[in-house]
C-alpha cells in the first residue's frame, strides 16, 4: 500500500518533468553569425584596456607577454571598423597571460549588447587564446536574452594596431547556436 501511495505522489512530478523536457527538445535552435569590431584604447585617461598587475615598464607600456599579467577591459564594440561607427555593445572582462612563455592568454569576456537587434542580451566568451596568432579562436559558452543558451565560437583578428597612438581594432567573428 505504501509503494502505491508513493507512485501516486510522484506521478505528477514525473509527468511535469517529461513535458518540460519535451517542450525544450521541440524548440529548434537558431544559428546566428555576426562580425563585430572591438575598439581598444591602451593609453590615457579613457583607456579601455588597463593592466591590473603593476609590472608595466618605465614608459607605462603594457606587459602582454609576462606570465601572470592581468588586464581588465571595457571596449566599445562597433558594427564597422571605424571608431565612429555605430556602437552596439561593450566587451567587458579580463585577460590573463596564462602561459609561462607569454604566448597565451586566458580570456573571460562578456559581450554586453546595448543597441540594435540584441539590445539587453549578452554572450559569454571564454578560453585560451594564442595571443600572437593572426586569428585566435575561443569558445562562446553562454548567453542571455535573445541569445539565451548560446554555444559556439568566436575568432579574433587584430586588423589595426597603432602602438604609438595606443589604439587597436580587433575584428570578432561569432557563430553561435541558441534558442
Amino acid at each position: 500500500m505504501a509503494s502505491s501511495t508513493k507512485f501516486k505522489l510522484y506521478t505528477p512530478l514525473i509527468l511535469a518533468l517529461i513535458i518540460t523536457v519535451s517542450r525544450a527538445e521541440l524548440r529548434e535552435m537558431k544559428e546566428t553569425s555576426m562580425t563585430l569590431y572591438f575598439q581598444e584604447l591602451y593609453v590615457g585617461a579613457n583607456a579601455t584596456v588597463i593592466q591590473i598587475t603593476t609590472d608595466q615598464d618605465q614608459e607605462g607600456h603594457l606587459s602582454f607577454t609576462k606570465f601572470g599579467t592581468m588586464f581588465c577591459t571595457d571596449d566599445p564594440i562597433t558594427e564597422e571598423f571605424e571608431v565612429t561607427s555605430v556602437q552596439v555593445a561593450r566587451a567587458q572582462g579580463i585577460y590573463v597571460t596564462s602561459a609561462l612563455d607569454g604566448s597565451r592568454t586566458h580570456v573571460l569576456i562578456s559581450i554586453v549588447f546595448e543597441n540594435g537587434d540584441y539590445k539587453g542580451s549578452t554572450l559569454e566568451v571564454q578560453g585560451s587564446s594564442a595571443q600572437f596568432d593572426k586569428v585566435r579562436e575561443v569558445a562562446v559558452v553562454g548567453g542571455t536574452g535573445k541569445l539565451r543558451f548560446a554555444r559556439g565560437y568566436a575568432t579574433f583578428e587584430t586588423i589595426h594596431l597603432n602602438l604609438a597612438a595606443g589604439r587597436g581594432v580587433i575584428q570578432c567573428n561569432i557563430t553561435v547556436q541558441h534558442y
